[in-house]
């Protein structure tokens, strides 16, 4: 390791400890003797060992002189910036191994974390400073941090952070920091808001572009997976069972498919753990704990863990959900494949996201190969390989056990006694799921040439699983008809119906012969080896979804046999009827067979009898009083129209109990006359018990109101 010798020597022993042999591309470039005290700017894609670069270069910067031990822990001497909780404490773990031998005392300030822990921790002091940009700027602004001794600045996943909207706070961090710093920033790409920051908060920057790099993810293997959309989550549990990687992660677009899944996976018998930004640290913190430490195998997560984040022996990614652009495929799929061990990338594309997802991977400039997922069959050849590998049967049988061996051959024989074995092995593990078949066709294909044939899944070792290619409708063999409940009229179509049979009979898309749709009903031809299959699961009601109703024909239908379509026979010009003009009158066959002349001179209609000759005719439709004379000319005391009856009383006048008419109730008192009060000598009358308060005195010059 001769770049070494560039390094601090505590750092230098600490990697060959570590079983270092040799370094990768950044962490070269990092050793160069002309960056010693200068700015950097490093682009380098995940996984290329960047955490262990900048902890190098930073080393000659905080242990000048060739010292190999740092002093009394006090202000912060470093301080590294990560966008997420985990790569933050992923970043100190990696330093408490880099740093072991030169005693740093290294500090997290992260959010979801105790911060009153955490400033006690920085009250007795610390060498370096790893943390998350709202965190830190929290601990500045109470004056818990103390940024006056900072002598590097490391923003790590630098692009990241301004994509998650930390600038502000960024920018904040820097100015507070003394301006002799030495500041690095590491970035999977250089965008302008990065180039930026760079040349506001940099003096002459070194920029280093690890050119190894532009090649993406050597040792990953990406795989483009083909399932129908109502099988997406049968293809995961089928990739998980046919790989049984040591560690697995599951990547979703959003909390509520993080939640969802992870149920899915654990009712089938998966130790799984979820990762989202709705869990607190600490959840977070046991979930990826958990993996580490083989207590769980399948990490559900959304792009939260897709930076950063280093799972030792994680050897599959699974893309549940399309990522959202290029660079978000590429770290994700950058979990697998690190430190020189292979990987293997699978997207779960829906059929009806193909032109998505052939747009990422373009973007991504990543070839997948285009396949269907493991089926049920590959799934149970595979575990029957694994069971006659297991190493179990390579141990010899220990002294303690013979006796116990001996009597289970004894008791149960052989036959049995493997039966057992398997059946257990079995137990322990999800079943495989039944998968509709779908056509995989290479891209960039035309359409008229795709159809006729499919791609096969292999395995790691490039083994091949032959599938049955399509049968030629000419030798579909014997089969039955059946008759839906839904045709043209119910804007039937045969690419949701074959969708519709192959969910609700359990059967494939090769099953289904010839379609003949008529207005309302539907044909369907169906293969006799699969109709058992079909009627069984569509059950004795024989209804499918959406209420269509499936009826058993007895023979072929006869298609011959529909209604015939309407004529409509094109008349010649001379056999239309000549043209009636207006003043021929009216139509022969007409509703009105009278002449012209007697248009109008129908029976006058009925006067009322009290109406005069020039009172207008009634009509059906008029109300009673219409009839009645006018309210002028009827004799005295007869209700006229719009007058309103209130006994004896004249109108506008009304009762109130035994109080004489005219007198108001509510004031217990006579109506004024002539504008003077009614009572005598001014002395106001008391009020009624509903009033409230004691009654005023009142004297002549008072208005009452």
């Amino acid at each position: 390791m001769s770049e070494l010798n560039n390094a601090v020597p505590a750092i230098a022993k600490a990697l060959s400890k570590r079983g270092y042999e040799t370094l990768t591309p950044v962490q070269q470039a990092m050793l160069d003797p002309k960056l010693a005290d200068a700015d950097a700017l490093v682009s380098a894609k995940t996984g290329s060992g960047k955490t262990v670069a900048f902890g190098m270069t930073m080393a000659s910067t905080l242990l000048p002189d060739g010292a190999e031990r740092f002093g009394r822990a006090g202000a912060p001497l470093a301080l590294v910036i990560a966008p997420t909780r985990e790569l933050a404490l992923q970043v100190k773990r990696e330093f408490e191994w880099l740093y072991e031998m030169t005693g740093a005392v290294i500090a997290s300030c992260v959010g979801g974390m105790d911060i009153r822990t955490e400033r006690r921790v920085l009250e007795r002091g610390a060498h370096i400073v790893v943390g998350t940009p709202g965190r830190i700027c929290d601990h500045i602004r109470r004056n818990a941090l103390d940024m006056s001794e900072v002598r590097v600045a490391v923003l790590d996943e630098a692009d990241e952070m301004l994509d998650l909207g930390f600038r502000e706070d960024l920018e904040y961090i820097l100015e507070q920091a003394p301006d002799d710093r030495r500041t690095l920033m590491f970035s999977a790409t250089v965008p302008s808001g990065i180039a930026k920051l760079a040349k506001q908060y940099q003096r002459d920057a070194v920029r280093i572009e690890v050119a190894s790099e532009e090649k993406q993810h050597a040792d990953i293997e990406y795989r483009a997976l083909m399932v129908a959309p109502s099988d997406r989550e049968n293809a995961i549990v089928n990739v998980l069972r046919f790989y049984e990687a040591k560690n697995a992660i599951v990547f979703c677009s959003t909390r509520a498919n993080v939640n969802h899944l992870t149920a899915r996976l654990s009712n089938r018998n998966f130790s799984v753990v979820a990762l989202s930004g709705e869990l607190t640290q600490n959840e977070r913190t046991h979930a990826l704990q958990a993996m580490r430490d083989g207590r769980a195998r399948v990490c559900i997560a959304t792009d939260v863990a897709a930076r950063g984040i280093d799972l030792p022996g994680l050897e599959l990614v699974i893309h549940a959900d399309l990522p959202t652009n290029p660079e978000t495929l590429l770290h994700r799929s950058g979990r697998t494949g690190r430190a020189g061990n292979k990987g293997i990338s699978a997207f779960i594309v829906p059929v009806n996201q193909r032109r998505k997802a052939e747009r990422l991977l373009g973007g991504a400039n990543v070839t997948p190969a285009w396949v269907r997922p493991p089926s049920a069959e590959e799934v149970i050849v595979r575990d029957q390989e694994r069971l006659l590998a297991d190493p179990v049967f390579a141990e010899e049988v220990r002294e303690e056990e013979q006796d116990l061996v001996a009597r289970l051959v004894e008791s149960y024989g052989a036959e049995k006694l493997a039966a057992a074995f398997v059946n257990l092995h079995r137990n322990n593990n999800a079943a495989p799921e039944d998968l509709l078949e779908v056509f995989v066709d290479a891209p960039g294909r035309k359409p008229r040439e795709r159809g006729n044939d499919r791609a096969d899944f292999r395995g790691e070792a490039g083994e091949s699983f032959p599938s049955t290619p399509r049968t030629p409708r000419g030798d579909f063999g014997p089969a039955i008809w059946l008759s839906l409940s839904v045709g043209r009229k119910q804007n039937a179509e045969p690419r949701w119906l074959i969708p519709m049979l192959c969910r609700n009979g359990n059967i494939t898309k090769s099953g289904i012969g010839a379609i003949k749709m008529q207005q309302t009903e539907t044909y369907v031809e169906l293969s006799a080896d699969v109709a058992d299959t079909f009627l069984g699961a569509i059950g004795p009601n024989r209804m499918l979804e959406r209420g269509v109703r499936v009826t058993v024909l007895d023979s072929v239908p006869d298609l011959t046999r529909q209604s015939e379509p309407r004529s409509f026979e094109k008349r010649s010009f001379e056999d239309r009827p000549p043209r009636r003009e207006f003043n021929d009158g009216p139509r022969e066959g007409g509703r009105d067979d009278r002449a012209r002349d007697d248009w109008g001179k129908g029976k006058p209609r009925a006067k009322p009898a009290h109406a005069g000759d020039d009172a207008r005719p009634a009509k059906s439709f008029d109300k009673p009083f219409r009839d009645k004379p006018a309210r002028n000319d009827r004799p005295q005391g007869e209700k006229g129209y719009g007058e309103k009856s209130y006994g004896d009383k004249p109108y506008g006048e009304k009762a109130y109990g035994d109080k004489p008419a005219g007198e108001r109730p509510f004031r217990d008192k006579p109506f004024k006359k002539d504008g003077k009060p009614a009572f005598k000598d001014g002395a106001r009358p008391a009020k009624s018990p509903a009033g409230k308060g004691k009654p005023k005195k009142a004297n002549g010059k008072d208005r009452w109101s």
